[in-house]
């Protein structure tokens, strides 16, 4: 936990507060690392899983559009979906609108494959919960986690 030591101005709110906020990022990305560590969606790259995140969250889209999302050029992600195409994890429709672009979604496969792998990340925070906290303690996570929320919700 952090301490409550003075900063250059004798101002220990300021110093707890930046501090706090060092050990936060810190350990989300410790969590992070930890939940990507029990997913196994295969040796997807980083662009690749990024593209799955969008089309799970967004919804259908076409190369140009997702392209735009993550600031590449229209080049690289088609690259990046042809990949995913043959893993059999996106297919494509021509757009009823412009029958010249195709709209890409996420195959069935690919969406059961998104749910069994949150299911794994859950099952083992769950698990790791009950094993390493007290039930006390795992009310005042349940606190910390409500704050939590709070900051992002900003």
């Amino acid at each position: 936990m952090a301490s409550r030591t003075k900063d250059a101005n004798g101002d220990d709110d300021i110093a707890l507060a930046l501090s706090l906020a060092g050990e936060l990022r810190v350990l989300g990305g410790k969590l992070k690392r930890r939940m990507r560590e029990e997913a196994n969606l295969g040796d997807l790259t980083f662009s690749q899983t990024r593209v799955l995140i969008l089309l799970e969250r967004e919804g259908p889209a076409t190369v140009t559009a997702l392209a735009r999302a993550e600031g590449v050029r229209p080049q690289s992600m088609g690259e990046t979906v042809a990949s995913l195409k043959t893993a059999g994890l996106v297919s494509g429709e021509p757009d009823p609108v412009d029958g010249r672009q195709t709209v890409l979604s996420l195959t069935a496969a690919c969406r059961k494959a998104l749910k069994a792998n949150r299911a794994a990340r859950e099952d083992w925070l769950f698990r790791a919960i009950r094993a390493k906290l007290a039930p006390a303690e795992q009310k005042k996570l349940a606190t910390g986690v409500e704050l939590i929320r709070r900051l992002l919700d900003t």
